[in-house]
């Protein structure tokens, strides 16, 4: 039973659907691993013990009788601690929330609950989701699978964590600026941010809010493809015969290729040409609009957040880690006008840069331009600390600033991902040639 700790949520869904796993004895091997782990105060801000538990006897009944609702009907998952939970706390990993006991479930997770996905807990992040890093001396810092040192990455770190350290099958994350793709990179995660709007914002604590996306952390693309079906209640994308061959991608040369650290460089240089050689044509291509969105987006983030949390923030500074307040108050000065032309300013980026990209089935880069860093440098140098986390940032950001389906794919080096960049409400698009990629960077 302890395998199945380190399945694929798709793979234990097929071994519910056959009778060999029972949805009951499968929650209990993710509680007791839960419970017995002593990276688990890092990783999980709650563990939903009585919530699972039901939740595992309902899909076991459902299983006995074949009326199962998807196929990961029994699987557990962990959901950030952004998501609203009905008597749970959900603090959003900040002390200006601390006890806040929402009354009802955020809309995806009702989505999931009602097609049989059990819920193991919540998991820590950022503070307010608002950094890339990871660290969180609020409340807790989860560790990075490849480096004891290191942070996750953020926000969703403890989603990221406990999928990488085999504490659920699968994770529910945000991503604003990179939150799911970023700490899937650095802990050799599949990761999928959503076209903004496909998946449901209700219930789930805001950052900034037209950036904000749900979406998955798994084990594979084939994961991903299911848990985004569960998310909103739908079908899983085809991936069956998913193949580069034939296909054109532009590699992006604007900005993303900038200051690598050499260990990236090489893995995702290694990575274009294994997707090459299986039959792909791969073009390097600029999009010099992309700078322009760049130098709006501190404007653009900072104001909305500060729109979101000006409240909670000035009445209490005092509680919030002070890297994150500073970024807060960043939107404070931003003039409504200037914000209000930035975002028409951006939607005529966005057209251009799907004219510029028109041509090819998807836009390939690096996953994160370096490797994670180190927990007590970030703690001891606060320079070192904005710089990591904007640079940490900058790659992913462009699928939110031009609104994209964008899907990291780890490349088979520790902490070094890929992304996959296709138009907006194509995530089937990026999953299918996500998979294909997959095979081939294995």
């Amino acid at each position: 039973m302890q395998d199945w700790l380190w399945q694929t949520a798709a793979d234990l869904g097929r071994g519910i659907a056959a009778g060999r796993i029972d949805p009951v004895d499968l929650c209990e091997v993710y509680l007791n691993a839960i419970d017995a782990h002593e990276l688990t105060p890092r990783i999980y801000a709650r563990v939903t013990h009585d919530r699972a538990r039901a939740e595992a006897r309902a899909a076991s009944a459902r299983a006995t009788v074949g009326q199962r609702r998807s196929p990961l009907d029994g699987v557990p998952v962990s959901w950030k601690d952004l998501f609203d939970t009905a008597g749970v706390g959900t603090e959003a990993g900040t002390a200006l929330l601390a006890g806040r006991v929402p009354e009802r479930d955020a809309e995806v997770l009702q989505v999931a609950t009602a097609m049989g996905l059990v819920c193991l807990g919540k998991t820590h992040m950022s503070e307010i989701a608002f950094s890339g890093l990871g660290y969180n001396p609020t409340t807790a810092t989860p560790p990075c699978v490849n480096d004891a040192q290191a942070v996750a990455g953020g926000s969703s770190s403890g989603a990221a964590a406990s999928v990488a350290f085999g504490l659920a099958a699968a994770a529910v994350g945000s991503d604003t600026g990179g939150s799911v793709r970023v700490p899937s990179v650095w802990n050799d995660l599949v990761g999928l941010k959503t076209t903004h709007g496909r998946l449901p914002l209700d219930g789930s604590v805001p950052l900034c809010t037209a950036f904000d996306t749900v979406g998955p952390l798994c084990r594979s693309v084939e994961d991903a493809a299911m848990m985004l079906a569960a998310l909103e209640g739908g079908q899983a994308a085809d991936l069956q015969g998913a193949a580069l061959k034939g296909l054109r991608f532009a590699a992006l040369q604007t900005i993303v290729l900038d200051d690598l650290d050499a260990t990236v460089r090489d893995g995702y240089a290694t990575a274009l040409d294994k997707i090459a050689n299986a039959g792909a044509e791969i073009v390097p291509l600029e999009v010099p609009d992309l700078t322009r969105a760049f130098e709006m987006s501190l404007a653009l983030y900072t104001a909305d957040a500060y729109a979101n949390w000006r409240d909670l923030v000035e009445a209490a500074p005092e509680k919030m880690f002070r890297q994150i307040l500073t970024r807060v108050r960043g939107g404070k000065d931003v003039p409504a006008h200037e914000y209000l032309s930035h975002r028409a300013e951006l939607q005529q980026i966005r057209a251009a840069y799907g004219r510029a990209t028109a041509g090819f089935d998807a836009v390939l880069c690096p996953g994160a331009a370096h490797l994670p860093p180190k927990v007590q440098r970030l703690i001891d140098d606060d320079a070192y600390y904005v710089q990591e986390n904007l640079l940490s940032l900058r790659n992913t950001r462009v699928g939110n600033l031009m609104d994209l389906a964008s899907l990291a794919v780890p490349t088979g080096v520790p902490s070094v991902g890929l992304l996959v960049n296709t138009p907006p409400q194509t995530e089937e698009r990026a999953l299918r040639i996500g998979a294909a990629v997959e095979q081939v960077l294995r």
